[in-house]
This record gives structure tokens, sequence and C-alpha cells, in this order.
């Protein structure tokens, strides 16, 4: 079975982003880039379904500039076994990354597609569902375990006030939540065998698909500064504050 793994290339998770003097975007100028925390997750799981039995390849998939070679390579660190960059400096909005998925999965035939939930520079939430409606495979979303049987995925996710359990049928899509796993660290053997691993590079031309973007940012702004928290005596005053200041109650 081929597991295929969309990885996104943003800004690390403990960098303080800072919005551009023009409010066009974020500035990303000189600072530290990585994996998207919650396609590491989607990497460690497929690398584990392989390390079970259950899997046979794992191919991880970038779509973006080419310093997302980078991105791939620390997933074949991680333990995939080659890679696949759409290399385009275009900016990619969700629906044109599951176009390319889409294109992708039509190319490589993979049986399961381990997508994380969202990227933490957008927070879109739609790529995976995007692509298992393009595809027309059915989909899991916000798993928290996975397991492989008999051509079927049992995918437990949390939903509001309890655990769900789906069955799907393969091919899908499934999309990783927090509390599937935790990534390994890549050690230093790895990363320099990953640095031997295939790398494809491919353009989206090559694959017919369109990545114009069909949506506009008009404006990125920080979010306002919060108010310094106020000490009150008693329940009472706190009762007045909440009563005739904050009217909460």
């Amino acid at each position: 079975m081929k597991i295929l793994v969309p990885v996104k290339r943003v800004v690390d998770y403990n960098v303080k982003v800072r919005v551009k003097a023009d409010g066009s975007g974020v500035d990303i100028a000189n600072v530290k880039m990585s994996m998207n925390p919650f396609d590491e997750i989607g990497v460690e799981e497929a690398v584990r379904l392989k390390e079970a039995g259950v899997a046979t390849e794992v191919v991880a998939v970038s779509c973006g500039l080419a310093a997302s070679q980078e991105t791939l390579r620390a997933a074949m660190a991680m333990g995939a076994d080659r890679g696949i960059l759409v290399e385009t400096d275009a900016e990619l909005q969700p629906l044109a990354v599951a176009k390319l998925l889409k294109a992708v999965c039509d190319k490589e035939q993979p049986q399961l597609v381990i997508c994380g939930k969202q990227a933490i520079d957008d927070d879109a939430n739609q790529t995976g569902q995007m692509l298992a409606a393009l595809a027309g495979w059915p989909q899991a979303t916000f798993a928290s375990k996975v397991s492989i049987a008999d051509g079927k995925a049992s995918v437990m996710r949390e939903i509001d006030g309890g655990v769900e359990t789906l069955s799907v049928t393969l091919p899908a899509v499934v999309t990783t939540d927090l509390r599937l796993n935790e990534p390994r660290y890549a050690t230093l053997p790895n990363i320099m065998k990953a640095k031997k691993k295939p790398l494809e590079t491919v353009k989206p031309a090559d694959l017919g698909v369109d990545v114009a973007p069909r949506l506009a940012t008009l404006k990125v702004s920080e979010p306002a500064q919060r108010k310094a928290g106020e000490m009150v005596a008693d329940v009472a005053q706190l009762v007045d504050k909440l009563k005739n200041v904050a009217k909460v109650i």
C-alpha cells in the first residue's frame, strides 16, 4: 500500500509573526521556516504504518517555492521514501493545492492520503476536504487514531461531547489531529540518508493545473492589544463590574 503525505513549508511555530508595513501579508524575510506541525503528525503516522508492515511506500509531496525541498528532505529524514515537489512561485490557495494533489494522486495512485488538518499559517482547514471531493474518495477528518485492515481504514475522531469512529473504504483521505501521535526527531544518520533519497520536481503546467488565485487578500492586520486585567476587592465589586462595565450579566 502506498501512502501519500502532503507537507507544507510554513513559518516555524516558535516564531512571532509580524505583519508587513503595507498590510499586504506576513513578513517572512529572514524568518525560520519549518514543516507544518500537523503535517509532521501525518508523516509520523504514515511511517508508523510502514514500520507495522501495513504500507510499503511513503511519498511526501509539497507545493510551493524551491525552498520547500528542505521540508521534503525533513519528511524523508523522518522516514518517507521519496519526495515530489510541485514547484511554483504563485500564491497557492487551498483549492489550487487540492487540484495539484489530485493530479499527483492520479499519477501515483496511492491507497491513502494523510494530510494535516490545517496549516498554521492560514488555518484554512480546507485542502484535505477539497482533495477528497475532487477525487471522489471518502474522507475522515481530525483523526486521533487510525488503523488499516481488509481494504478499509478505521478512524477515531474527537467530536463535541465524545468520540466518533468512522470506517472508510480505501482509497481515502485522512486528516490528522494533535492527539494522533507525537512526531519523532530525525536522527543525524537519517538526515544524511535523506539527502540521497529521490526527489522529483514538477511544475503545475506539467500536471495540467491552473493555480491562479481565486481570492484576493484585501488587508492583513495584527490583532488589537489586550487590555490589562483589573483586580477587584470582593465578589460584590466583581458582580458590579460585570453588570455595569462589561455588561455581560
